[in-house]
């Protein structure tokens, strides 16, 4: 089961979440609801991202798109 965070104050998404044993970052985007997986993502990524103060939808252009990534299936 996936403990999902609450976001509400990104226009891009309403929800994160990290999977330590898969090394995946989650979002689930605010327009379409859709889940996506951003894969080879370290705890120390996970922290960088879930920073007080980051932006994150600059965080996913940035850093997470340039990941393995795709829809969730869960």
């Amino acid at each position: 089961m996936v403990d999902w965070h609450p976001v509400t104050f990104s226009t891009r998404i309403v929800a994160e979440a990290y999977l330590p044993e898969r090394g995946s970052i989650l979002v689930r985007f605010k327009n379409d609801g859709v889940e996506w997986e951003y894969k080879n993502c370290s705890l120390e990524t996970w922290k960088a991202f879930t920073a007080p103060g980051q932006s994150r939808g600059e965080f996913i252009h940035d850093v997470l798109d340039h990941k393995p990534h795709g829809e969730w299936r869960g």
